[in-house]
């Protein structure tokens, strides 16, 4: 099966490849277009309601949040989760510059050290009969 993965693709495949790759970019050109048509509506509204002086209409609302949170960043550096403080390399460096491990990664190292001492004393025990 190693042969297979490194073997140069037939001309089947590379046929098959092109059509997905079109596919793909025609998929990516659609939702282009679907953006661009919905930001151009959101923008018409919102120059009828300045025109017209009224509150922001509801379509122009509903176009926002998904923006917000397209433009929202996925680590808040003030306000970061649990789970991202247990996975984030700590600010500090020690005096060689390099930067300390992630709390995570110190207890998986922890958790395997222990159960590589357990495992060697049920192998020593064992192999003495006592288990």
């Amino acid at each position: 099966m190693a042969d297979n993965d490194t073997a140069p693709l037939s001309d089947e495949e590379r046929a098959e490849l092109e059509a997905l790759r079109a596919e793909k970019a025609a998929r990516e050109q659609a939702e282009r277009a679907r953006r661009e048509r919905a930001e151009l509506e959101a923008l018409r509204a919102e120059r009828a309601a300045s025109e017209e002086g009224a509150a922001e209409p509801a379509p122009a609302r509903a176009a926002e949040p998904s923006r917000a949170a397209a433009e929202r960043p996925v680590v808040d550096p003030d306000n970061p989760t649990f789970g991202q403080r247990m996975v984030m390399t700590p600010e500090g460096t020690d005096e060689d510059g390099i930067p300390g491990m992630p709390p995570a990664q110190k207890l998986v190292i922890g958790l395997c050290l222990l159960l590589a001492v357990g495992g060697g004393i049920w192998v020593v025990l064992s192999n003495a009969g006592v288990v």
